[in-house]
């Protein structure tokens, strides 16, 4: 097996062929074409086999990367899909999101001097082929369990958990207030990043496999987490964070200023053909405008590659470090020059200008100062510096803070972080409300999918246990 690895020395890097930029900003369609086997093969022989495989190690779920790329080199390819989908529930979704240039990809051991394997894109193909060839299947449990769990949330973190539990038989009901399955996978990622079909089918199989899933349901309109505890064996909170962050600068409160995910949603819902009337009057649509996108992180990058999409007169990014401390994925950041988004590094909005409607940005430039306690140079303004960016539609990206959570689900009973998130023990994931845990983002704060993942997969061990050790004492009690 190991000749045909450690291919790296007469091997170039080879991504999969990427549409042009002028092609690929008329649609939404993803960027990078398909594998083909012979690439796919190819590109998987560069792994090294390394004794201390890194790209796994700083994988949040800990994938076996070293294992699926040897067995895709060998041509054993469904083999190559039980691994990997052994450790992550959505494998094709993390191939095409994933920053693997910051994760696996950025800790690949060859990547001095001969550049790193190309992980991302193999388990895109390795799943994609999987799904083509029939051998994605429902879960089928080896038994059916009364006992019941509800599941706040149809993210990644609670899918990843709903999954789990359902493999070990549990009866699983996924809440979500939304009318699709897929949560920020849905509304919040552009389709030319994450096709919409791809997390449709996951939800199609979750609920072939016996998952329930009760949309357009709020938790605190619908039902109280009371009502539900009462309902239920055990809880998962997977509601992410959605409230966006503000910016506290004259003029914020102009019209066309509007924050990321709420013009994310909206392009969403138009490319799912939804009815979005603020598109459609172009409170939300970039289409001849002049477009400021303020933040350097990964929604920002969503926001200003959307805006081309939609037409935008010109897109222009603000970010108040330089490139080297964005963020956001460098990957990503190449995508969007090439398709016309202007970087305006070392600049932070001063102002926004306009009588009604916002007509544009005053900013000012930057430099970087002393670092701060997380070792990041803090950046500070240049006296003097002010200049004015046209600007029709100005896009807040600056991250994302957990709602009132006890208020929201009526149950002030529920302890919160100093950050608004819930509160757990991180060795079991559990609130202070017994039976109840809490992961992804609205435990963490706002990261990547692929961390909610992992949490609702460690999350679904915890209800295991608990559940498990629930039973014992009622049948011991019986008992006696």
């Amino acid at each position: 097996m190991t000749e045909k690895m450690l291919k790296f020395v007469s091997l170039d890097k080879k991504m999969p062929s990427k549409r042009t930029a002028e092609t690929r900003r008329q649609d939404f369609d993803e960027i990078y074409d398909e594998f083909d086997s012979d690439r796919a093969t190819e590109q998987s022989s560069r792994c090294s086999q390394c004794g201390i495989p890194y790209c796994q190690v700083h994988c949040p779920v800990q994938n076996n990367i070293p294992d699926w790329l040897m067995m895709t080199a060998a041509g054993r390819l469904e083999e190559a899909y039980e691994v990997s989908q052994s450790t992550n529930n959505f494998p094709e979704i993390c191939g095409r999101i994933c920053p693997q240039d910051r994760l696996c990809e950025g800790s690949c051991v060859i990547e001095k001097g001969f550049e790193s394997v190309t992980i991302g894109a193999v388990e895109k193909y390795i799943t994609d082929t999987a799904w083509e060839k029939g051998w994605v299947k429902p879960t089928v449990p080896s038994v059916e369990r009364e006992q019941s769990v509800g599941v706040i949330g149809a993210g990644p973190g609670g899918l990843a958990a709903a999954d789990e539990l359902r493999k070990r038989g549990y009866q699983v009901h996924v809440y979500d207030r939304y009318d699709r399955v897929g949560g920020l996978m849905i509304y919040g990622i552009p389709s030319f990043k994450l096709e919409k079909d791809v997390v449709e089918k996951r939800a199609k199989l979750l609920s072939d496999s016996g998952v329930t899933f009760h949309l357009n349901f709020e938790i605190g309109r619908d039902a109280t987490l009371a009502d539900l505890r009462a309902k239920h064996d055990s809880i998962v909170i997977a509601t992410g964070v959605y409230k966006s962050r503000d910016i506290a600068v004259p003029g914020s409160g102009l019209g066309g200023i509007v924050p990321a995910l709420e013009y994310l949603t909206a392009s969403n819902r138009k490319g799912l053909g939804d009815d979005v009337p603020a598109f459609e009057d172009g409170t939300l649509n970039a289409s001849g405008k002049n477009v400021v996108v303020i933040g350097g992180g990964d929604t920002a990058m969503d926001c200003v590659r959307t805006a081309i999409r939609q037409g935008a007169k010109s897109v222009k990014c603000l970010y108040r470090r330089d490139r080297k401390n964005m963020p956001g994925s460098l990957r990503e950041v190449l995508n969007a020059e090439e398709e016309g988004v202007e970087f305006v590094w070392l600049s932070a909005p001063k102002a926004f200008l306009g009588d009604g409607q916002v007509n544009g940005v005053k900013a000012i430039e930057m430099h970087l100062g002393i670092a701060d306690s997380t070792g990041r140079q803090v950046p500070v303004e240049i006296e003097g510096s002010e200049y004015d960016i046209p600007c029709d539609l100005a896009i807040k990206a600056l991250g994302f803070d957990a709602e009132d959570i006890p208020q929201l689900f009526d149950e002030p009973g529920l302890e919160v972080s100093n950050w608004g998130t819930v509160s757990v023990n991180f060795k079991t994931g559990m609130t202070n409300l017994e039976g109840v845990f809490a992961v992804g983002d609205i435990v963490r704060g706002a990261s990547l999918v692929v961390w909610a993942i992992r949490d609702g997969r460690d999350a679904a061990q915890s209800v295991h246990r608990f559940l498990t050790h629930k039973q014992m004492n009622e049948q011991t009690v019986l008992a006696s």
